[in-house]
């Protein structure tokens, strides 16, 4: 029942060329960034990715990006990145775009051994319909684009079928976890962890801090351990910015900029 690996290394050593990874985090929040590293170090490529996005120039998932590890992405958002929007356009990748929660009911499904459902999202767009770009070539023609879906009513409102996605892999990162693999995620970092945890045959997950099985109760555990195959432990000094937004100070006051007084005139 003890889980726990020694080292990110360790924890990603046997993911092999060709693996499909759903990787947790939501821009840079929640991302596992050191078994990101690792896999990084491990030298494994043509990669498929499912996250929410396929990380940020060269953060997150980007750093595999850049070095020509990932042959597919399966993504809701990917204009943060523009090494991926090249990539994507000289047909140096395929990019499957799904909507955000879609892809988020998606990963689920899969983690429940749901094959398939039905959602009102996309309807009447291309979607459903099919035509989205997913794989251009080097002169940038359009070779491949995603098929027509199923669309059926349901109480007079149509809805489109969507398939469930798992992985071979998955990659999350915890705030909390016990050895058992029972998981705590932080605030918004709870998003897309979960339910990549659960979409993963083989799931890892990096904490901040590992506690003994039966510190965290019942009610409060995000992913049960039953989900869960390998913990390491990273500690938690990593917390990137992905864009820095701030407001000039007033000499009239040291009120936090979140309070929004301060530029307020007198």
């Amino acid at each position: 029942m003890d889980k726990v690996v020694r080292s990110a290394e360790e924890a990603v050593a046997d993911i092999g060329q060709g693996a499909t990874l759903a990787v947790g985090g939501f821009g840079l929040c929640g991302v596992p960034y050191a078994l990101i590293d690792a896999l990084l170090a491990q030298g494994a490529d043509q990669l498929t990715t499912i996250s929410n996005n396929c990380g940020v120039d060269d953060q997150a998932l980007g750093v595999l990006l850049y070095a020509g590890r990932i042959r597919k992405t399966i993504s809701s958002f990917v204009g943060g990145n523009k090494e991926l929007a090249r990539l994507y356009l000289s047909g140096e990748l395929e990019v499957e775009l799904t909507p955000q929660g879609t892809l988020a009911e998606r990963l689920r499904a899969g983690g429940s051994g749901i094959p398939a459902f039905y959602t009102p999202t996309g309807v009447g767009t291309l979607v459903a319909e099919g035509g989205i770009p997913i794989r251009y070539d080097a002169d940038g023609n359009v070779v491949e684009v995603s098929r027509p879906k199923e669309v059926r009513e349901f109480d007079g409102r149509q809805y489109v079928l969507e398939t469930a996605l798992t992985a071979d892999f998955a990659l999350v990162h915890a705030a909390v976890g016990d050895r058992h693999g029972n998981l705590v995620f932080h605030e918004s970092a709870r998003n897309f962890n979960p339910l990549a945890g659960m979409a993963g045959r083989i799931t890892v997950a990096e904490v901040e801090e590992l506690v003994e099985p039966g510190q965290i109760t019942p009610e409060d555990v995000h992913l049960p351990g039953v989900f869960v195959d390998r913990v390491v432990v990273v500690g938690g000094d990593r917390k990137p910015i992905e864009r820095r937004t701030t407001r000039p100070r007033t000499d009239r006051s040291q009120t936090p900029a979140a309070a929004g007084e301060e530029a307020t005139p007198a």
